[in-house]
């Protein structure tokens, strides 16, 4: 591998007196991917993917500014597009994005892939697509993104507790502002990759969320065989150009003929890869309606990558000890606590040990639709730049708004790892019901169970907060943790809403 000009020993690896540039993780036609720190964030990685393209003037400039505006702008709606938090120019005129820094793999390296996990996959990609075509509102108008470079190598797969794996969508924008750059300085407006061009992007046209539509089935064919709907003699412009405007593709059954495939779903990729648009599903809803269906007939239960981590735990009827249960239910509101709708971690003392609790207040009716809801939790933690555990509860009843219970830990507190601490001990904690209404008494105990995956990974967290340095910015990681939080949810109610009512836990 060359070395990259952005690494070079002359430079100091410094971007926007930001981000420290550490080594090179990524190459290909777009440009090359750094993993950086964020200085103003306590060293926290990031990605920051620099553009092949120089921007030779100031229209270009502004052209790749709107589009990394409205990329970023996505990136908060979908948890199915990467996020993208800053972009700029550097010194030699290369534009840049920077983007949350994720461990997983590319499509690329795990195709072919079997049926259910394709099914996981694509309905992912597809929500993430649905996100960018419905478009988001710039100054009061709606811009709808297409992506125009769909392809295994712009999906990243990552491991994930609710989901078992979790797609992010890569370069959304980027192919715009290429394509935009490329007609600026030469005769052709191309840009993408041949094998999965929509035969109007060969031709230059303006596209909408079909041509996308038509990367998706090549993809998703792909996906399944571990081949290409063609195979054209060459990789040059003129073979792919017959290719996809005048030759039918294979066979999904002649290219893999041991494939056993619902004949719905044969038919729904055929139909992404007709050469008219107009012949197409004409938006990501019909896809998904499709996939949903597949889905519902095949996987009445847990998707296997769910199941095989053991995410459903006991039923709801799953009771504290008696013991535990009476003390609970003894015990009066807090004087130093507002009478008010809130939530806060404290311990309980009983004859045996301290045990960790979720105290929290709500109106008497509220207490009753939660009494047999679904629990469910999660653990989140950040070591940099101060140590904290964000630790979320969720109370779901089918028809009713959820009720999230987020508490953040600052894991420099020895209270705070007390807790932690005896989180990982205990397998089950419990939820104190108080009524917002005089007396404000104690209407009802629930429990919540963690995981034994749960439960070894706030020991870990525990060990590394013991080790780390001293730190003062728990407001920066408190935000942080925020932004993950608002992304978490989504997911989470997703997995909820297809599942039966069942106690619930997980962690990050």
């Amino acid at each position: 591998m060359n070395k990259s000009p952005f690494a070079s020993p002359s430079s100091t690896g410094l971007v926007a007196n930001r981000y420290q540039l550490k080594q090179l993780i990524g190459s290909g036609g777009m440009g090359e991917v750094f993993l950086a720190n964020d200085i103003l964030l306590g060293g926290t990685p990031v990605a920051i993917k620099f553009l092949t393209q120089t921007v030779v003037d100031g229209k270009m400039q502004q052209d790749f500014a709107r589009e990394a505006l409205m990329s970023a702008a996505l990136s908060q709606k979908s948890v199915h597009i990467v996020r993208a938090y800053d972009y700029g120019v550097n010194e030699k005129g290369k534009p840049y994005y920077v983007m949350e820094y994720l461990s997983g793999k590319s499509l690329k390296d795990l195709i072919p892939v079997s049926l259910p996990m394709f099914l996981t996959l694509s309905r992912q990609i597809c929500l993430g697509l649905q996100c960018a075509h419905q478009g988001i509102n710039i100054d009061g108008k709606i811009c709808p993104l297409v992506h125009r470079d769909i392809k295994p190598a712009n999906i990243l797969v990552i491991p994930d507790p609710i989901l078992g794996q979790l797609v992010k969508i890569l370069d959304f924008g980027i192919a715009r502002f290429l394509n935009y750059a490329s007609t600026a300085s030469t005769s052709r407006g191309f840009n993408g990759t041949l094998p999965y061009c929509s035969p109007e992007q060969l031709d230059g046209e303006k596209l909408d969320g079909r041509s996308d539509i038509y990367s998706l089935g090549v993809m998703m064919f792909e996906m399944l065989t571990g081949k290409k709907p063609w195979e054209p003699e060459t990789d040059y412009f003129g073979a792919w150009y017959k290719a996809h405007h005048f030759e039918q593709p294979k066979a999904i059954a002649d290219v893999k003929p041991t494939l056993k495939l619902p004949q719905k779903l044969n038919h729904l990729i055929m139909s992404c890869l007709a050469k008219k648009a107009s012949d197409r599903p004409q938006n990501i809803a019909q896809i998904l309606q499709v996939l949903n269906s597949l889905e519902q007939s095949s996987c009445p239960t847990l998707p296997t990558t769910l199941a095989s981590r053991s995410i459903l735990s006991r039923p709801i009827d799953s009771r504290l000890p008696i013991t535990l249960e009476e003390t609970c239910r003894q015990l009066s509101w807090p004087e130093n606590k507002p009478i008010q709708e809130i939530v806060f971690p404290q311990l309980i003392d009983t004859i045996q040990k301290s045990v960790p609790a979720l105290w929290l207040m709500l109106p008497k009716e509220e207490i009753k639709n939660y009494a047999f809801s679904t629990r469910y939790n999660q653990f989140i933690f950040i070591t940099s730049p101060h140590p904290m555990l964000l630790w979320v509860t969720v109370l779901y009843n089918r028809g009713l708004t959820p009720k999230w219970l987020p508490c953040y830990l600052d894991m420099q507190n020895l209270a705070n790892r007390q807790m932690a601490s005896l989180l990982a001990e205990n397998e089950h904690y419990p939820l104190i019901f108080f009524t917002l209404e005089a007396p404000n008494s104690c209407a009802n105990v629930l429990s919540s169970r963690i995981e034994p995956t749960g439960r070894q990974m706030l020991k870990t967290w525990l060990q590394q907060s013991q080790n780390l340095p001293p730190a003062s910015q728990p407001h920066l990681s408190k935000q942080l943790l925020k932004q993950q939080y608002k992304q978490i949810q989504s997911r989470i109610l997703q997995h909820l809403e297809s599942k039966p009512q069942v106690v619930l836990s997980g962690s990050i």
